[in-house]
């Protein structure tokens, strides 16, 4: 008798996980950032080397802190969160965590997916001692800030501009958000 799977969920991600992850990836950042790349960078999204990236992101996390989280809908991935300890110059060592990313595949947001796998960050971070969980998003990305607002995200000051053509050529702005993690 097979166990049942649950309609929406989120836990860790396994290594089998590694080419959904690539995929929603790719089909997430062409759908939300195609304006923001230039056409070499939106080339090399290839699912394929993006899920090499993350099966090493899984199997081999360079500390016990970085975690990768999937979102599913039924037995199928639609979406993942990342995240770290803060790699910021102002970050308080054992104190601040990082959100690195939140896709959801785009055929399947606005389902709760997203609040779900940030829910289960927030919750990890907080286990872990943790009292900030911080983001980094591009300033044109008016709907993750909004998200993000929604759950208790707030600017803190910060910002840096991201070269993403590698060139200089195309640049991206981004602010951080940060929130606390009360118990």
């Amino acid at each position: 008798m097979t166990s049942p799977v649950p309609d929406a969920g989120v836990r860790a991600a396994r290594p089998d996980d590694a080419d959904a992850i690539g995929a929603v990836q790719a089909r997430a950042w062409a759908d939300a950032y195609a304006e923001l790349l230039p056409a070499d960078a939106r080339q090399s999204l290839a699912p394929q080397s993006l899920a090499a990236s993350w099966h090493a992101a899984i199997t081999d996390p360079p500390s016990p802190q970085h975690r990768v989280l999937v979102a599913t809908a039924g037995a199928e991935v639609v979406g993942f969160a990342a995240s770290s300890p803060s790699g910021d110059a102002d970050a308080e060592p054992g104190r601040d965590s990082e959100l690195l990313v939140l896709l959801v595949d785009p055929d399947h947001e606005r389902a709760g997916h997203g609040s779900r796998l940030l829910n289960a960050t927030a919750d990890l971070a907080r286990e872990a001692g943790l009292a900030v969980l911080r983001c980094w998003v591009p300033e044109p990305d008016a709907v993750r800030l909004a998200f993000l607002a929604g759950a208790g995200f707030a600017p803190d000051g910060a910002a840096r501009v991201l070269d993403a053509s590698g060139d200089g050529t195309t640049t991206v702005r981004e602010q951080r958000l940060s929130a606390a993690l009360s118990a």
